[in-house]
C-alpha cells in the first residue's frame, strides 16, 4: 500500500530551492495561488520507496516574521497545515545568513531536515561545512546537496522518509536568548498557556510568546478574537516596553539581533575555511559532460563514435571470418558428395550455413557493442547522459532516468524492458517499455549495419539510427498523450567518474555474449534448417504467394522476404541470415535494403522480449505493445518505400 507524505520546501531566495523542487517533481507540478493570497503556490508529487510524496514549494523568505505576505503564508502553512517534514534549503556558501530562517523554523517546532545546498560552490570559495557538527548543534539531519546536478537528492529524500516514519529521531535545538529576554519570554509563555489554551493547540506557546514580544501584527490581531487575549496582549506589551527601554531598540530588532548572534556563533563553529582545492580531472569531466550546452555535442559524439566503431570493427571482423569459414563449408560440401543432394543441402545450407551466418554476421557487431556499453557503464557516463536527456524525455512523459533502459535497449531489449522498473510509476514503466521496444537492439544493429551499412553505406545506416530516434520520440509522445498522467521528477545518484577496469569490461561482455551464443545460436541453426527444409519441399513458395500483396505490393520487398520476417520473431539477426540464404543480398536495391531494415527495427523485437513484456505488464499490455509495433512497422515501411522510390533507383 502506498503511503502519503507532505513535504514543504522552505528557504531564502536564490538558494536553489526551486531547483530542488524541480528535481523532485519534474513536470508533475500544479501552480496556483495560496488561498486568498496573490502569492504563487507550486505543488508537485513524486513516488519514492513506496511513498507518494506531495511537495509544496513555500515562497522564498528570509524570516518567518509578518513583514510580507510570503512570510505569513509560509509560517501559516507550517504551523497550521503541519506538513510531515520541512526541507530547509540552505546556501552552504552563506550559512550564517541562511541560519536565521532555520532558527525560526525550530522556534515553530517544525520537523526540519536541512538540505545544505551549493556545497560545490562553497568549496570553490574555500568554504567547507562540518555537516556532522552542524547537525549535532541544530539537532536536525543535514544533507549536503548540489541541486543543479541532482547530487544528494536521493539521500535527502531517504532522510525525509526516515524522519517522517520515525526511523530517525530529531532533537531540535531549543533556542535560548539572553537572560533578560529569556526571562520575559518565559513569563509571557506561562500567561499564554494559562489564558490561551485553545490557540496553543495551533501554535506552540513559546512561539506565540516570542511573537508577542516582537509585537507581531498578525499574532496580535489573532489574539483579539480570543477570550483573555486582551489581557495577554496588555501583559506582553508591558514586557516589550521594558525590553526596549533596557536595550534602546525596538523589540523586533533586539530579538533579531539575538537570533543573528546565535546563527553567527553556529556558523563560525562549523565553517572551515581552507585554500580552494585544485579541481580534479573527474570534476572537470563531470562539469563538461553535464554542461547545459557542451554536454549535448559530447553526448552526440559519444553515440556516433560508438556506432562508427561497431560498424568499422564489425565489418573488418566479419569479412575476415567470412573468407575463412566459407572455404571450410565448401570443403565439407565436397566431402559429402556421396549423400543425396537434399541431405547435402540440409547439412551444408541449413546447419553449417546457420552456424557460419551467426558467426560472421552477428557476432562481429554484437561483441564490439557490448564492450563499448560496458565501458560507458563502468566509467559512470550513462547517468550523465540520463541527466542531459531529462528535458527531452519529459516531452515523452518520462524523465531522464528512462534514458538508461533506452541505452540498454541498444544492447538487448529484454534487460531493457526489465530495467524499466527503475521508473517510479506503472504508467512511466509502460511508456518506457513501449519506447524501448522501438530501439534497435544489438540484433537489429546486425541488420542495419550488416545490410544497409555494408551495401548502401555508413551514412545511410547512421541516418536510420537518427530516423529511429525521431520515431521513438514521436511515438513516445503519442503514447504520452494517450496515457493519462504526468511524469515525476528525476531522482538519481550521480556516481563519480572512474577508470573502467579491463576485468569488469570483459566479464560484462562475456556474460552478454554468452547469452547470445547459448540462446541465439540454437534458434538460428534450427531456423536456418527449417527454412532450407521448407524451401526444398516448396512451402516457402506457397507462403510467399499468400503474403505477396503486403510484402511485395505494399512494402516493395522481394516475395521471399516474408519468410525471414516471420522467423525474425525468434531472433532479429535471423532475418538477415535467412534472407541471405534465400537470395543474394547484392540483388536487393538500396531502397529495399532500407525498407527491410526499418521493418526489422520497428516490429516487435523477438519472442524473448514479448515474454519479458508479458512478465512485467501482463498479457493485455504485452499484446497491445506488440500489435502497435507491428502496425507501425508495416505503415512506416510502406510509406518509406514510396518516398524513397521517388529519389532512389
Amino acid at each position: 500500500m502506498t503511503r502519503q507524505l507532505r513535504v514543504a520546501l522552505a528557504g531564502n531566495a536564490n538558494v536553489g530551492k526551486s531547483v530542488i523542487f524541480n528535481q523532485l517533481t519534474g513536470l508533475n507540478q500544479i501552480v496556483g495561488n495560496w488561498p486568498g493570497k496573490t502569492v504563487e503556490r507550486a505543488e508537485g508529487t513524486l513516488h519514492f520507496k513506496g511513498y507518494t510524496i506531495r511537495v509544496i514549494d513555500l515562497p522564498g523568505t528570509y524570516s518567518l516574521s509578518a513583514f510580507s505576505i510570503e512570510e505569513i503564508v509560509s509560517r501559516e502553512y507550517i504551523a497550521v497545515e503541519r506538513p510531515d517534514v520541512i526541507i530547509n534549503v540552505v546556501d552552504a556558501s552563506a550559512l550564517e545568513r541562511n541560519l536565521y530562517l532555520t532558527l525560526q523554523l525550530l522556534e515553530l517546532e517544525a520537523p526540519v531536515v536541512m538540505a545544505l545546498n551549493q556545497v560545490d560552490f562553497a568549496a570553490k570559495k574555500g568554504i567547507r561545512i562540518d555537516t556532522e557538527k552542524l547537525s549535532g548543534m541544530l539537532g536536525i539531519p543535514v544533507v549536503p546537496t548540489v541541486a543543479i546536478t541532482g547530487s544528494g537528492i536521493n539521500e535527502l529524500l531517504t532522510t525525509v522518509v526516515a524522519v517522517a516514519s520515525g526511523d530517525k529521531r530529531l532533537k531540535p535545538l531549543k533556542l535560548q536568548f539572553g537572560a533578560e529576554i529569556e526571562e520575559k519570554v518565559q513569563k509571557i509563555q506561562k500567561f499564554v498557556e494559562k489564558n490561551l489554551s485553545q490557540l496553543c493547540t495551533v501554535y506552540p506557546a513559546r512561539w506565540i510568546s516570542i511573537k508577542l514580544l516582537e509585537r507581531d501584527e498578525d499574532i496580535t490581531g489573532k489574539l483579539k478574537n480570543y477570550e483573555g487575549g486582551a489581557e495577554v496582549l496588555e501583559y506582553a506589551e508591558k514586557l516589550a516596553a521594558e525590553l526596549e527601554k533596557m536595550h534602546g531598540e525596538p523589540s523586533p530588532v533586539v530579538l533579531a539581533s539575538e537570533r543573528y548572534s546565535i546563527a553567527s556563533k553556529i556558523a563560525r563553529e562549523v565553517t572551515i575555511t581552507e585554500t580552494p582545492p585544485r579541481v580534479k580531472l573527474e570534476q572537470r569531466l563531470d562539469a563538461i559532460t553535464t554542461h547545459k550546452i557542451l554536454g549535448y555535442p559530447i553526448l552526440i559524439g559519444v553515440v556516433l563514435a560508438m556506432l562508427s566503431l561497431i560498424f568499422v570493427g564489425g565489418s573488418l571482423f566479419s569479412s575476415f571470418l567470412e573468407s575463412l569459414l566459407n572455404n571450410i563449408v565448401t570443403c565439407i560440401g565436397d566431402a559429402l558428395i556421396f549423400l543425396p543432394q537434399a541431405m547435402v543441402k540440409l547439412i551444408a545450407d541449413g546447419i553449417l550455413g546457420g552456424i557460419i551466418a551467426g558467426i560472421t554476421v552477428a557476432l562481429p557487431y554484437i561483441i564490439p557493442f557490448y564492450i563499448i556499453l560496458a565501458l560507458l557503464e563502468d566509467s559512470g557516463y550513462l547517468p550523465r547522459a540520463a541527466f542531459l536527456m531529462d528535458n527531452l524525455m519529459h516531452k515523452m512523459g518520462l524523465h531522464g532516468k528512462a534514458f538508461i533502459p533506452l541505452i540498454l535497449g541498444y544492447g538487448c531489449s529484454v534487460p531493457a524492458c526489465i530495467g524499466c522498473r527503475i521508473m517510479e510509476t506503472e504508467r512511466e514503466r509502460l511508456l518506457a517499455a513501449f519506447t524501448v521496444t522501438l530501439v534497435p537492439c544489438a540484433a537489429r544493429t546486425v541488420v542495419i549495419l550488416g545490410l544497409v551499412g555494408r551495401y548502401v553505406g555508413l551514412h545511410a545506416a547512421l541516418a536510420l539510427y537518427i530516423f529511429d530516434l525521431l520515431l521513438v520520440f514521436i511515438l513516445g509522445r503519442m503514447a504520452f498523450k494517450i496515457l493519462p498522467g504526468e511524469p515525476v521528477g528525476l531522482i538519481m545518484e550521480m556516481p563519480p567518474y572512474k577508470r573502467p577496469t579491463l576485468k569488469v569490461v570483459l566479464t560484462k561482455t562475456w556474460s552478454r555474449a554468452k547469452d547470445f551464443v547459448y540462446i541465439a545460436f540454437p534458434i538460428i541453426i534450427v531456423g536456418s534448417l527449417a527454412i532450407t527444409a521448407l524451401n526444398l519441399i516448396g512451402i516457402v513458395g506457397y507462403f510467399t504467394t499468400v503474403v505477396k500483396p503486403i510484402i511485395n505490393g505494399w512494402l516493395g520487398l522481394p516475395d521471399v522476404a516474408s519468410v525471414p520476417l516471420i522467423f525474425g520473431i525468434l531472433r532479429k539477426e535471423l532475418t538477415l541470415i535467412l534472407l541471405s540464404e534465400l537470395i543474394p543480398l547484392e540483388t536487393l536495391s538500396a531502397t529495399q535494403m532500407i525498407v527491410f531494415a526499418i521493418i526489422t527495427t520497428i516490429y516487435i523485437p523477438c519472442i524473448a522480449t514479448i515474454a519479458a513484456l508479458l512478465k512485467e505488464f501482463g498479457w493485455k499490455k504485452a499484446i497491445a505493445i506488440t500489435i502497435a509495433d507491428v502496425i507501425a512497422a508495416l505503415l512506416i515501411g510502406g510509406l518509406t518505400y514510396r518516398i524513397l522510390s521517388l529519389f532512389m533507383t
